[in-house]
Parts: C-alpha cells; structure tokens; sequence
C-alpha cells in the first residue's frame, strides 16, 4: 500500500474503486485517523449492500478501536440511518461505508462529526486524510482499546421518519416501492406497516450484485422498471431510491418520472404549512419556481451553492426548516439538517392525500410556467475559458449576474446556470424560462454551441 492509494479522498467524503484505491488496510487507518483528529470517544458504523462493504466498516472498526473509541454498530443500513443515530445517541460522529450510486466495484465512506454535521474537506477530511499519509506505506494494526456494541433495531429512527407527516389524514394509497436491490427495502417495508396504504415492492431484496443495474434513478435508463410497475399495478405514486437512499426519485400515476426541480417547490409548500414564515434554502441551477412557490406560501426564499455541505452550513445559519436541490437531495432541520430519502416521499404521499389530486395535477401546472431543460453536462478541458465565454456572448443582452455558483444569467423569459462540477471534470448547464418549452431548447442549442466551439 502507498500513498497513491489516497486518491479516494474527495472533497465531500471518500469514494474509490476496490482494492486499486480503497482497501481494508486504508479503511482500518482512516478509522484510527477520525479518532484522532475528533478526539472521538463514540462514534456510529453502518455500510451499504455493496459486496465489500461489511469487510471495510469491520476494518474501519478496528481502527477506531485501536484508537480507543468505542463503536455503535448499526449494520446494513442507508445513509441517514448513520445521520440519525449519530444525533439520537449523541456521538462524536458517524461513518457510513458506501459508494452510494457509483458502479459495481466502487466503495467509500461518509463521514460526519457531532450533531451529524458533515467532515469534508475544509472541515477536517484533510487533516485525516494527512494523518493517513504519515502511516503509509506499513500499516502496523494494533489492539483494540475500546468495545463495540450491535444495535440493529430501526423503531426510534422509523418512529422519527413517521413524525413528519399526520397519518390521520392519509388516504389508502397504492404505491409502488424499489429500493433497486439497495438498502431501502427494510426501512420501507417498516414504514409500510405503520401506514394505511398498499405497498407494492419491487427489487426489494438487498443484493450487491445488483442483478437489476446499480440503483442510480437519476439515468433515465433506470427508470423503466418503477414506471412499468406504476402502470402495471394502477399505483398512485412510485419511489425509486439510490443504494444507500439519501435520495428518492418520484413518479406519478402515470409511470412519469418528476423532475427533482419541481419536488422542491412541492416540498417547501408543505414544510411552509408546518412552519409559517420559515426559510428555505434552494441550489442556484434552477430557481424560478421555487422562489414563487416559498413566497407564495408565506416563506424566505434563500440561495445557497450547490452541495451537501453549503446546503447544510446555509440552512445552520439561516435556522432554515428545508432544503432542497433538484438533483433529489432534501434536508430537513428537525432531521438534524441532513438529507433524507424518506421524509420526502411522505410529504408528498399526505399531500396527495389531503389535496385528493393526483401527483402528475399537483406538478403539471408548474412545469408549464416553468419549464426546465434538467441538467446537461459536458465533459471539457477549459471550463473557465467557456464560462467567459458565454458571459461575454451574452452580456449585451443585460442579464442579472449572479456567482452564487458558477455563472448564473437571469433575463425577462429566461435564465440558465452553467457552473463546473464539484466532483468530475464537467461543466453542468441548466436552463429554465417563463412558460416557453420551445425557448428552452432554442437556449440550450445556442449555448451548445459555445461550449463546442474549439
């Protein structure tokens, strides 16, 4: 092992293919390394359903209990599981191995400290990862120092996750459930149970091999098989997660997919019904909508860059109830400020019970006055020289300027966001307008063009 093996230290969390960059010797060092850095005394572990994934958290356990912390074992799990133990218990911190919706053969971690409030690269991932490096290349493992403790029940977390909605006014809805063979299956099938609706699983056994594609729902190829069973089982609603669930990817009873964006909107009203007055925190790429609908119902909107990390510190400071970015992560301030891909499916399951309108009613009338290009992404060289380059294109017209993040252009029918990825060498663009499908696609046609010029 040598130091080329920390590749896998990204900026938000760790994330590598196995062995080539993330193996059991760097697990149990990592392990060591938060326990360190934290001065951790108790710290949360649970893994995903990849293949390799209960051999690197036992690793990682080692780790930390050679450096005399004492470890909460929470076994298969998603992600938010960690979240909500981490800040239930109060921790000093907790690590979820997961690669989340990365390819077969690819594994990482995520890692959060007291309060579940996220370790990323300013906020002392660099510091583990450089008393990581002074370990390299031996990798001496030593005596534990600190026990371990099993607690595999979900009842307070799935209790917490029921607290967001009113069961009394829910309706006997069918919905169509697929964790994608990830680690949804068993939290929806609890949730099912307190609930008055007819669920209908499907891939719902947890198997790494992924037998039915990795659960990734934001590629549209994956999405047939929700959309089918939709239709199939005449359902009112269908849920599709990622592997580790800190997403879920709604359709409505028609077997259409809803764009996150759209979600957003939907969500904030809801969480505005509970909190009257409140903010709420939304990503820069698509706006329009959003900042309507949290007026409309009484809310602040407010605009934070895109990421995890930004959305969190933001909503922290802002005291914000919800947050929501269109790529289908919501965070909940009751949830600790995480995001979770169980809060919002029972948002919308109460309102579409309480409204007795249809999902695809509820969001048809705002994709109409604000209809969006979803997010387009382009692999290139000179992101920077492209963003000049579009501003230059178009600052004759006037826009509203806003780097917020990336360059975000607002004219009188439309605006778009082109911004560089915060994790893979691509430029992102997103383009919305007032009412007008057409001049979406004229608008991202023109855009292309500057993007591909060489």
């Amino acid at each position: 092992m040598d130091a080329e093996k920390l590749t896998c230290f990204k900026a938000y969390d760790i994330r590598g293919k196995v062995p080539e960059e993330l193996d059991s010797d760097l697990a149990y060092l990592t392990g060591r390394a938060f326990a360190q850095e934290k001065k951790a005394k108790s710290v949360v572990v649970g893994f995903d359903v990849r293949l390799e994934s209960k051999a690197i958290a036992e690793s990682l356990t080692q780790g930390l209990l050679s450096a005399g912390c004492s470890v909460i074992d929470i076994g298969l799990c998603g992600t938010e599981e960690v979240y909500f133990a981490t800040f239930h218990k109060g921790t000093d911190g907790g690590i979820m191995v997961t690669a989340s919706h990365n390819p077969k053969g690819y594994n990482g971690m995520k890692l959060v400290g007291r309060g579940s409030v996220p370790i990323s690269g300013d906020s002392g991932l660099n510091a583990i990862k450089d008393r990581v490096l002074k370990t390299l290349p031996f990798v001496k493992r030593e005596l534990a120092k600190a026990s371990v403790k099993q607690e595999y029940d979900k009842s307070a977390y799935t209790t917490h996750m029921l607290s967001y909605i009113n069961s009394e006014v829910l309706k006997p809805l069918k919905i169509v459930m697929n964790p994608g063979n990830g680690t949804a299956g068993a939290v929806a099938q609890l949730l099912a149970e307190k609930l008055p609706f007819e669920c209908i699983l499907i891939n719902a056994e947890p198997d790494g091999n992924f037998p039915n594609g990795v659960p990734n729902p934001l590629l549209p190829e994956n999405r047939k098989s929700t959309a089918d069973a939709v239709l199939k089982y005449g359902a009112d609603l269908g849920i599709a997660w990622d592997g580790d669930f800190d997403r879920c990817f709604l359709f409505d009873e028609k077997g259409e997919f809803i764009e996150g964006y759209y979600l957003v909107g939907l969500l904030a009203e809801m969480m505005l019904k509970k909190n009257q007055g409140a903010k709420i925190i939304h990503d820069p790429r698509l706006t329009w909508n959003t900042i309507e609908m949290v007026s409309a119902a009484g809310g602040i909107p407010v605009m934070s860059k895109t990421g995890h990390a930004f959305i969190k510190e933001r909503m922290r400071a802002e005291d914000a109830v919800y947050g929501g970015e269109m790529s289908a992560h919501h965070y909940f301030r009751d949830f600790a400020y995480c995001d979770s891909g169980m809060i919002p499916w029972l948002l919308i399951a109460e309102l579409i019970s309480v409204s007795g309108k249809p999902l695809s009613y509820l969001v048809e009338e705002r994709i109409q006055a604000y209809p969006c290009s979803g997010e387009i992404n382009y692999k290139v060289e000179n992101a920077e020289k492209i963003l000049q380059e579009v501003l230059f294109n178009f600052q004759g017209e006037k826009p509203i300027i806003d780097k917020t993040d990336g360059l975000s252009l607002e004219f009188a029918n439309w605006r778009l966001n082109i911004r560089l990825s915060n994790t893979e060498p691509l430029l992102r663009l997103n383009v919305e307008t007032r009412g007008d499908s057409l001049l979406v696609q004229e608008k991202v046609e023109l855009i292309e063009k500057i993007v591909n010029k060489r």
